[in-house]
């Protein structure tokens, strides 16, 4: 598996990904989260232009797609429940998704992380167990509730590398 910085070429087939990971939560119970058309094409382009977004490829067919980034989250300045197990900086994964029947590219995607930063924070929506239990098992910690720019609720996790 190629792990490399999206390009907007990618564009259409990082769309897909997103499509088959909604249709993943769905069949899982998770009806609300990405309900509304998230990912925007905009967001993804956004990600795309600022070298955040990265995909993960096998034989040249894009399986999985994340966004990983330098703290300071603003989302992540308020939290509530416990508190964030260190102030030190951290990287942030947001809009991680699989495309179907493809085990391990989630635990790829973390390894990836983990090479580039010593502490690490992702959110996930109540509702995404199959994500909260993955988190889990790769070592992060469950620390609270953190608010999303509209106000929507998730549970924050962090795990620090080293």
């Amino acid at each position: 598996m190629i792990i490399r910085n999206a390009l907007m070429s990618d564009f259409e087939n990082i769309s897909t990904v997103f499509e088959h990971a909604k249709k993943y939560m769905r069949e899982n119970g998770n009806m609300k989260q990405w309900a509304d058309g998230y990912p925007y094409p905009e967001t993804i382009r956004k990600d795309i232009d600022e070298g955040i977004c990265y995909v993960c490829e096998v034989e040249k067919a894009i399986v999985g797609v994340f966004t990983l980034f330098d703290g300071p989250d603003p989302c992540y300045e308020r939290i509530i429940g416990e508190q964030w197990l260190n102030d030190k900086p951290y990287g942030v994964i947001h809009r991680i998704a699989v495309a179907h029947n493809r085990g391990g590219v989630a635990s790829k995607c973390i390894e990836f992380c983990e090479k580039r930063y010593d502490n690490l924070r992702i959110d996930t929506h109540e509702d995404n167990k199959p994500m909260r239990n993955f988190l889990t098992k790769r070592g992060f910690i469950e620390r609270g509730i953190i608010f999303l720019e509209n106000g929507e609720e998730r549970i924050a996790f962090h795990k620090v590398v080293r």
